[in-house]
């Protein structure tokens, strides 16, 4: 027996929410209001009372019910396009490894370009593996399987570290990066996770910049948060996409027209561990072109105490 899709099931739900309990208690409420405008019986008027009373709750229900199908709607439409997104990504190694077996299978190749089927084989099965790895180390993150430190990080070292770290990956074209971080930030968080981030937004901002790049690093506090800023001379984004490339495997499209590599899965890894910090990220074009990414992370307390008593640690 075939079901059909989950989205069309959960239309079919709302439906049968309207037709069961929105459309009733609607009339209800009608025949409550009559009584109650046309009534002078005490027993009546307490019964138009219940009857109000009764469509209170059903309409309660209804949203609710509302909420959590819609809730559903919307998981179900993410999937979808995840379960899209993946396949389509991984179509294009998967076919390229048939055609290099096929080539070493019809045995006519000579060695030199046996070597070169080899090698790219090779390339494109560890081009597999790491889209794979990616995407299970992401379903990790968002599901909770990964237990995030809260230990002391110093914002000053964190980006140090994710400075050098995109320096080692960037070794073909390397570019300097503009740092302005004030001194005695620190906050409560899980350092290697904040580091990946910071590294995924300076490998965006170097992929989407042009020969001349110009990337620069600002730490603030900002009240009760540590702000975080990420800036670039590069492509920019539509102001219509400043959500959608959060998703998994969404990119811009000034990226896929410019044809710049990459899966969409590097600000989805960003997104989920600002989240998982409690913190916020938030996106603009920079005028002139370019863009920034801020993220900003909680600051507490008594670390803010601390600093202002002369950058102490606790």
């Amino acid at each position: 027996m075939r079901f059909p899709p989950a989205n069309i099931q959960l239309r079919r739900a709302q439906l049968s929410l309207v037709l069961a309990v929105l459309v009733p208690t609607i009339i209800m409420i009608v025949a409550g209001i009559i009584l109650l405008a046309t009534t002078s019986s005490s027993t009546t008027l307490v019964l138009a009372l219940l009857i109000l009373a009764g469509c209170a709750t059903g309409l309660t229900g209804y949203i609710l019910g509302s909420i959590f199908v819609g809730k559903g709607a919307s998981l179900a439409r993410v999937q979808n396009d995840f379960v899209s997104s993946v396949s389509h990504e991984l179509r294009t190694p998967i076919t390229s490894i048939r055609l290099l077996i096929e080539a070493l299978g019809a045995d006519r190749l000579p060695a030199e370009e046996k070597a070169k089927v080899i090698s790219l084989l090779a390339q494109e099965t560890g081009r597999l593996e790491t889209l794979v790895t990616r995407v299970l180390e992401l379903s990790k993150l968002e599901t909770g399987g990964h237990m995030f430190a809260r230990a002391p990080v110093d914002i000053g070292e964190l980006v140090d570290e994710s400075i050098s770290a995109f320096d080692a990956l960037t070794l073909s074209n390397p570019v300097k990066i503009a740092t302005n971080v004030d001194a005695g930030l620190t906050i409560l968080g899980d350092r290697s996770t904040l580091v990946r981030a910071l590294v995924n937004l300076l490998v965006n901002a170097w992929k989407y910049s042009g020969d001349d790049k110009k990337i620069a690093v600002h730490a603030h506090a900002a009240g009760r948060w540590v702000e975080i800023c990420v800036r670039d001379n590069g492509i920019g984004l539509d102001r219509t996409e400043k959500r959608e490339i959060f998703e998994q495997f969404v990119r811009g499209k000034a990226a896929l027209s410019g044809g710049a590599p990459g899966s969409g899965l590097g600000l989805a890894f960003v997104r989920v561990i600002v989240r998982a910090h409690r913190g916020k990220i938030e996106t603009r074009a920079i005028a002139g072109g370019g863009t920034e990414f801020r993220l900003r992370l909680r600051y507490p307390r008594a670390l803010r105490k601390a600093a202002a008593r002369g950058g102490a640690k606790p």
